[in-house]
């Protein structure tokens, strides 16, 4: 009985394993294939995400204010997603945030100060780290086109082409680089240089739908003999509507559709007048203060301006303005002054009939009377008087750096008074870029010692550092009438904010009590306002180089450096300014 109800028993449990088997395969079945498929739809969300953000930058840096580490796999929101530029944050210490928490109002209004500046070479180079730097667009009283415009309008007004063609490599979803493309076009016609104009056009994607750009892609093709496929653009360009009679005309010409050259000159865009300058047989073209200043700049680059007739001074005049606003070149308006005419009598007293004469007569009478002066003397009261000639009709910057040049000339010798001496030296200005010489250590004093080293050599050794510390320490110790200046105070302070030991006897604290630090400053340090306390530096910098801004400046601009924690900045700052150089 027990074996029969055993039986009964297995038959009982092996009948429902039969039957439930096919269901429990099924089910398993469907639970492998949802996870395949969910396997897959990640996949391609991820593939997805991957193309969305193949051109935006990763960044290994901590984000100061959310304490967010943004590691190499950092994937980017759509807020995050307007993020341009070149240069990661780290390269001088930034953060993603420090535009974020300025007023708009004080970004706008220091730039413009900033833009009214001649920027030394070392303020421009971290003006433009700075603006290119990839960071949040500032949220309060400004919009992103607007912030866009002020970076990328000095970058224009100043001709950096090399940072805007980085730029827009490295930026390729840019919705505002049709108009960095088309600077770039027109840049290199009003150079009268089409090759790398052409090159220019490679930017433009298909997303960019602009006939200017279009019209300039098909000229390019004719110009590299490419011409059918020149015509099959310009016909899908007429389908779109996209063209007009001046340019039908043109391209027909260029492309052999017709033999026929009209002669109509258009100036309203520099393409328009490339291309009439090209098609217009005995092409002439007579500039004026309202021509575009690209235009102006290829007439010149193309050698289309030419003065026979010094009678017509107001051609002239503009051609001086033009000059003055780096469309024209400078050094022909002095060969247009030798063409001026003057009797022997008004070039021997030209220092006395000048008075009498327009200002554009008088510019061109003393600068022939400096090039007949055979006395060193005489030349430099010449070229003094002709400045203030220049300076008179606001053309200065026609002037300075040919005064600068022909100053130079002059040989120094023991004939030439000091006064004369005094005024060469005054009106000589240096070269844009500044050359270091080999420094020259001085361990009597802190901040020439050899203790430097750590900022001016790259990777010197910390051991080493605090040994010569030490070393240069004693050394001052002995020396009772030792004055600790601004400079040296900065120097302790900044070795330690990195750590080094700082002997006890000198009390930097209390050093620090005698030196401002500007209370406007301060403030945005500790509202985190970053980026807009560098964009004050630079204007403080502005047309000094670092090394001649005085001591005090020196100072507060590294102490505020080091409450900010910008290391990288900071040693820019040590290393221009505190060395003796040879």
């Amino acid at each position: 009985m027990k074996l029969l109800s055993l039986n009964k028993f297995l038959f009982i449990f092996l009948f429902f394993i039969i039957i439930l088997s096919p269901r429990l395969k099924s089910e398993d079945t469907v639970d492998i294939w949802k996870k395949k498929e969910n396997s897959e739809n990640n996949f391609k969300i991820s593939e997805n995400k991957k193309e969305e953000n193949k051109n935006q930058i990763n960044f290994k840096k901590k984000n100061v204010d959310s304490n967010i580490e943004i590691s190499e796999e950092f994937e980017f929101s759509q807020k995050e997603k307007d993020l341009y530029g070149i240069y990661d944050p780290e390269d001088l210490d930034l953060n993603l945030n420090m535009w974020v928490k300025s007023d708009g109002n004080d970004i706008k209004k220091t730039f413009e100060r900033i833009e009214k500046l001649n920027l030394s070479s070392s303020a421009e180079e971290i003006f433009e780290k700075l603006i290119m730097t990839y960071s949040y667009l500032p949220e309060k009283n400004i919009n992103k086109e607007e912030f866009l415009k002020l970076k990328f309008g000095w970058l224009i007004k100043n001709k950096k082409d090399d940072l805007i063609k980085e730029f827009l490599n490295k930026n390729e979803n840019f919705e505002y680089k049709k108009e960095l493309i088309q600077y770039l076009v027109d840049r290199n016609i009003a150079k009268a240089n089409l090759k790398e104009g052409c090159k220019s056009s490679e930017f433009i994607s298909k997303e960019i739908k602009d006939s200017y750009l279009e019209k300039f892609k098909i000229y390019c093709l004719i110009y590299d003999n490419k011409k059918n496929e020149a015509q099959l653009i310009y016909d899908l360009l007429k389908e779109q509507n996209l063209s007009d009679k001046f340019f039908d005309g043109k391209i027909s010409y260029l492309l052999g559709l017709t033999d026929k050259k009209d002669n109509i000159v258009k100036d309203d865009n520099l393409l328009n007048f490339y291309l009439s300058s090209i098609t217009v047989e005995n092409f002439k073209y007579e500039p004026n203060k309202k021509t575009n200043k690209f235009i102006w700049e290829y007439l010149d680059a193309a050698n289309l301006i030419s003065i026979e007739d010094v009678e017509d001074k107001d051609r002239i005049k503009n051609l001086e303005i033009a000059a003055s606003e780096n469309t024209f070149d400078k050094e022909k308006i002095f060969e247009i002054y030798k063409k001026f005419l003057f009797d022997i009598n008004t070039l021997v007293n030209a220092e006395d009939i000048y008075k009498s004469l327009d200002t554009l007569d008088a510019r061109a009478l003393i600068y022939q009377k400096y090039i007949l002066s055979d006395k060193k003397e005489k030349k430099i009261e010449n070229l003094i008087l002709l400045k203030e000639l220049f300076k008179k009709d606001n053309l200065s910057n026609v002037y300075r750096k040919f005064l600068s040049d022909k100053l130079n000339e002059i040989e120094i010798d023991d004939n030439i008074s000091d006064s004369y001496v005094s005024l060469i030296k005054k009106n000589t200005i240096t070269d844009t870029e500044y050359e270091l010489g080999r420094i020259k250590y001085n361990d009597k004093v802190l901040h020439k010692s050899r203790v430097i080293k750590y900022f001016t050599e790259k990777n010197f050794s910390k051991d080493k550092t605090q040994k010569n510390l030490n070393n240069v320490y004693k050394k001052i110790k002995r020396n009772k009438n030792y004055f600790f200046s601004a400079k040296d105070l900065l120097l302790v302070q900044s070795l330690e904010q990195d750590g080094f030991n700082i002997p006890k006897e000198i009390k930097h604290k209390d050093l620090a009590k005698k030196y401002n630090i500007p209370a406007t400053l301060s403030s945005l340090l500790k509202k985190g306002e970053i980026g807009l306390l560098c964009l004050k530096f630079v204007e403080i910098i502005g047309e000094d180089e670092i090394q001649s801004l005085d001591p005090e400046t020196i100072y507060f601009i590294t102490n505020l450096l080091n409450q900010a924690n910008l290391i990288k900045f900071r040693n820019t700052v040590i290393s221009s300014s505190l060395p003796s150089r040879v």
